[in-house]
């Protein structure tokens, strides 16, 4: 919080405690190219208008070399840049132009597999079984006879098997490789030395650019169990495709104890000491953790002081605009990191889920409710994480023609999902028509709404009472302001279906997910995330008070 909060420059905390990220979907968030594919060069274009919104750093998801079987989540090169979104010059004049502005810069890295198309892995088919290229990776003898069936029975995230049966080099058929998601996405051996110094150096050779650190994709995977047991056929049924819809791969990653073997395997945690150790060679550097696990303890233990600095906790993402249900997950959230002195991480959205708006029920209720969350959101202690879009309150587009739709989980369900793009449509910037200042090109990669003409940020800048315009206040206010110091909550009683809590500093934060308007607790209001009626609290609304 710098000198505002009261800190010296001696004493102050790392820049991650309190930093607000702004998540970038880079296909999605600015084209400069004109080929309708939104790009690093976009990015660098639309760093005034981030210095401006008031974040602190950004989250950029994948843009290494890849063949995009699932999003840029399959990576050929972790060390270059991918042509769709631009060259490694153009990132570093992204990363040097992000912090004359004093934004920092995190990226994505994903050390559970890599694309199918690595060339380790192409040297991998082309070996022998028992070769040091199959030792990067998982390859096993099948079972049976004639090793025609997988050698265990786990289920991949994707649906189907999480193995995939190659043919030998002299044709004929031969062992399996582990994919815990698709085909295209070879699980690595973490066992393996050479594996980790890889990765290592890609750690090293994106922090030495200057990166500020990395979120890390399925952080509580890498490690598996020796001798890959067989799951409890009562555990693959609940986590196998019969369980959730396709287009749900992430809640599939949620742990909820020790009987999936495919995650949260104690060896993981060794692997984080090692990549702590790499990221604490750059003063300031972050790593944030992935980490789906559900029992409390076990979250925590991924960010032990030695472990990763942050972890993603999705519990406020997946709770419902109801006040009882969102203090149980700011108080669970809290707990899971404060028995180990870590910090909590909050978001209302990402890439992978629905967007605020339309989850609290969209139209001008949406809107409202989302505008109060966002609110709480920045009340609470730690890191906050924003998708790009929602500061404009965008809703999921649910209806994106089916000729459109690229998410992977649209074929692999035989078209009966529509996956992800609803909430990675791309960010209206101008003008009255599509693609709004996307892309000089006539059109967008998923198509924007006509009726977004009021959504552009030109639109919003110019008014007091835009979505926009709220969460500009909101960050200034929370960034200048000494009350939002400490790191605990104490929760105070409130009318039903509305919660208030002080933090140590002094603010009050009050949400009203009631129907009717609340009468105000006394103290001076610094922002209200729709105008007061009187000294009353409109319904669907929050209030920050000194």
């Amino acid at each position: 919080m710098g000198d505002a909060a009261g800190h010296t420059e001696e004493s102050a905390p790392p820049w991650w405690r309190s930093a607000v990220f702004y998540q970038i979907y880079p296909r999605s968030f600015a084209d400069a190219s004109g080929d309708g594919v939104g790009d690093l060069a976009g990015v660098r274009d639309r760093l005034g208008y981030l210095e401006l919104l008031g974040v602190d750093a950004l989250w950029i998801c994948p843009v290494m070399r890849s063949p995009m079987a699932d999003g840029g989540y399959d990576v050929s090169d972790p060390r270059d840049i991918d042509p769709l979104f631009g060259d490694l010059a153009t990132m570093d004049e992204l990363i040097a132009a992000a912090h004359e502005r004093g934004i920092r810069v995190t990226m994505d890295l994903v050390p559970n597999h890599t694309s199918d198309r690595h060339p380790w892995f192409a040297a991998a088919v082309a070996a022998a079984p028992g070769s040091a290229e199959r030792a990067r990776y998982l390859f096993r003898d099948g079972r049976g006879l004639d090793g025609s069936q997988p050698p265990n029975n786990w289920p991949s995230i994707f649906g189907g098997p999480a193995w995939t049966r190659i043919t030998e080099p002299d044709g004929t058929p031969g062992q399996w490789y582990l994919h815990l998601f698709a085909p295209e996405q070879p699980d690595l051996n973490w066992d393996n030395a050479e594996v980790v110094a890889d990765f290592e150096q890609t750690m090293r050779f994106w922090l030495d650019r200057g990166v500020d650190g990395f979120r890390i994709d399925v952080a509580h995977g890498m490690a598996k169990p020796p001798g890959l047991p067989d799951m409890d056929p009562i555990v693959v049924a609940a986590v196998g495709p019969s369980a959730t819809q396709p287009s749900d791969a992430d809640a599939k990653l949620l742990v909820h104890d020790d009987s999936d073997p495919r995650f949260n395997n104690p060896g993981v945690h060794d692997i984080h000491r090692r990549l702590r150790k790499v990221v604490d060679e750059y003063p300031d550097a972050v790593s944030i953790g992935e980490v789906w696990v559900d029992d409390n303890i076990r979250f925590g233990e991924y960010v032990r002081p030695d472990e990763l600095h942050l972890a993603f906790n999705f519990r406020l993402a997946e709770t419902p605009f109801d006040a009882a249900k969102i203090r149980a997950a700011v108080e669970n959230s809290l707990e899971s990191v404060a028995r180990v002195g870590a910090v909590p991480t909050w978001t209302l959205s990402n890439h992978d889920i629905e967007r605020e708006v339309t989850r609290y029920g969209g139209g001008a209720s949406g809107i409202a409710r989302a505008q109060a969350m966002i609110m709480l959101e920045l009340a609470l202690p730690g890191a906050a994480f924003v998708y790009n879009g929602a500061e404009l309150g965008l809703p999921n587009v649910d209806d994106l023609p089916e000729e459109v739709l690229q998410d992977p989980v649209w074929e692999r369900s035989g078209h009966t999902e529509r996956g992800r793009d609803g909430c990675r449509v791309p960010i209206p910037w101008e003008g009255t028509n599509p693609p709004f200042g996307f892309t000089d090109g006539p059109d967008s990669w998923l198509p924007i709404p006509a009726g977004w003409a009021d959504r552009t940020v030109a639109a919003q800048r110019e008014s007091p009472d835009s979505t926009l315009s709220l969460y500009r206040a909101a960050l200034e206010v929370r960034r200048t302001r000494a009350e939002f110091d400490g790191d605990t909550v104490d929760w105070l009683d409130a009318p039903e279906n509305c919660l208030a809590f002080r933090r140590p500093g002094g603010l009050l934060c009050v949400l009203n997910a009631s129907a009717a308007p609340i009468a105000l607790p006394p103290g001076t209001v610094l922002l209200a995330s729709a105008p007061l009626r009187g000294a009353l609290l409109a319904p669907e609304s929050a209030a920050w008070l000194v």
